[in-house]
Order: C-alpha cells, then sequence, then structure tokens
C-alpha cells in the first residue's frame, strides 16, 4: 500500500533541497550553477532520527556529487540510524558493499550501470548482474530516474544520469522493469524535469509505474518529484493502485516547504498500516 517514504539529499556535505534539472556540476567546484531551495542548519543525523522516532522506514540518503564531506553525511546518518536507511549516489562495484558494512539497508546505484556505446550511454547488464551477485539482490536499488521525451507526440520516460542531464538510450516500459528487477529488490524513480519545482506530480508516469510494477514489487517502488500536497499520497494510491510510495522534498516544512506537514504524511502511513 502507498506510503510516505524519506530522503536525505546531501550536498557539498550538508542536508540541501535542490531544483534537479539544475544539477549540471559536481559539488567539488567552486562555480556552481545549481538552484537551491533549502539548505539545512541540521546535521544529516537530525533527519535520520527524525525518520526513525516516527517510523518511516525506507528512507533514502542520496549523495549529489563527490565532494568528500558528502560521504561524511551519509556515514553519520546512517551511525544514527544503522540497518534503517539506503545510501545511493557514487555507488559502484568497488564501493557498494563498503556502505552495506557501514549500515546501509540498501545501496543504490544509477550512473554505474551504464557504460558508453559509440555516441550513447547504453545499460550494462553485465554490471548489474556482477553487482547484484556481489552485494545479494535483497539489497540493491536499482535508480532509473528519468526525463520526459515526447516521441511523435507521445510521452516516454527516458532514463537519465550523470545528476540527471545525460539522456540514456534506456526507456521505462513495463519490460524493462521486469527484467531489471530480476537483479533488484527495489526501484527509485525521480521524475527529473519536476524534481524540487513543487508543481505536482507527474500522474501519468505515477500511474504507468502502477501498470508497469513487476510482480512482488508492489510497495517496492518509490516515485520522487514535484509533490506538493499531502494529499499526493491519496493521488499516488489511486493511480497506482496503491504499488508505488512517494517521497517529498522541497514542499515539507522539515525542509523549510510551506505545502506539506511532516505530522501529516507520518499520519497517513499509521493511517495506512492500521487498515
Amino acid at each position: 500500500m502507498t506510503k510516505f517514504r524519506g530522503c536525505i539529499d546531501i550536498h557539498s556535505g550538508q542536508v540541501k533541497q535542490i531544483v534537479g534539472g539544475t544539477l549540471t556540476q559536481d559539488d567539488t567546484t567552486h562555480t556552481n550553477s545549481t538552484t537551491t531551495n533549502f539548505v539545512s542548519s541540521f546535521p544529516s543525523s537530525h533527519y535520520a532520527g527524525l525518520y526513525h522516532d516516527h517510523n518511516v522506514t525506507g528512507c533514502h540518503v542520496i549523495k549529489l556529487g563527490s565532494n568528500p564531506a558528502n560521504d561524511e553525511a551519509a556515514e553519520l546518518a546512517l551511525k544514527t540510524w544503522p540497518g534503517g536507511l539506503q545510501v545511493g549516489g557514487g555507488i559502484n562495484y568497488d564501493n557498494a558493499s563498503e556502505w552495506l558494512d557501514k549500515g546501509a539497508s540498501h545501496v543504490i546505484v544509477t550512473s554505474y550501470l551504464f557504460s558508453k556505446v559509440g555516441e550513447d550511454m547504453a545499460f550494462d547488464w553485465d554490471k548489474l548482474k556482477k553487482v547484484s551477485e556481489k552485494v545479494g539482490k535483497e539489497n540493491l536499488i536499482v535508480d532509473l530516474s528519468c526525463r520526459t521525451v515526447v516521441n511523435q507526440g507521445e510521452s516516454q520516460w527516458v532514463v537519465a544520469m550523470n545528476k540527471w542531464q545525460t539522456l540514456t538510450t534506456s526507456v521505462l516500459s513495463e519490460t524493462f522493469l521486469s527484467e531489471v528487477g530480476e537483479y533488484c529488490d527495489e526501484f527509485l524513480i525521480h521524475a527529473a524535469d519536476v524534481e524540487g519545482l513543487c508543481q505536482g506530480i507527474d500522474e501519468t508516469l505515477v500511474e504507468k509505474l502502477g501498470q508497469w510494477c513487476p510482480s512482488g514489487f508492489e510497495g517496492k517502488i518509490v516515485y520522487a518529484g514535484g509533490a506538493k500536497s499531502a494529499q499526493d499520497l491519496d493521488v499516488v494510491k489511486q493511480l497506482s493502485g496503491g504499488k508505488v510510495d512517494l517521497t517529498y522534498g522541497s514542499a515539507l516544512d522539515i525542509f523549510g516547504g510551506k505545502l506539506v506537514k511532516f505530522d501529516d504524511v507520518v499520519a497517513w502511513n499509521k493511517n495506512q498500516s492500521a487498515t
């Protein structure tokens, strides 16, 4: 059944909320064109503790960039809730097990799963199989965040990598999700074009994700992007048949937002558990 999932986005060592489509440069550069909605005065441990205390499970920590301070902030969150948080951002075959050892419940793999073929970035099934074998399918989440591309008048959701700036040759579909799902435990899907804008979710994508959900992945697909109201949980539940979960970012009051109260989305989870 649809539930609220928490996020902790880390950029330059700080918890932030960023407009996804503007994340064009690495956070180790001095000049940065990234549009930031919120910079927290609290450390990552504050949010890890908040999610723990309110039993908001399946939350993810995303390191947005290669600044070493991001690793430190992620580790701090994991120490606060060992085994309770997922970690993504720069995860690959070489370091995935290390993050599980540091206390992550799952590792989230994104750009590593793509390799250059000619001028294109294509999904590398060999990489997926190897990292799945190394960490175990049950510990692996595949990030298939995407951007909308209109092809012959029809919307397609093309998987994007490299801070959502590089489109790949992979397009979300029932077949693609089913095939990738053979090697992972969950999917994380940001709608990058609406991420951080608080202007509404991509309802068509949410509906499609419900239709395309592989058997056994009910409640294991997390959608992120554009949520602006606590009622969006009802919308996602309706559109996806309860198969897709929802995460909030810039709209949420714990991240400086004025549209969604943390207490309200926590209450939603409690009400769903009671029914």
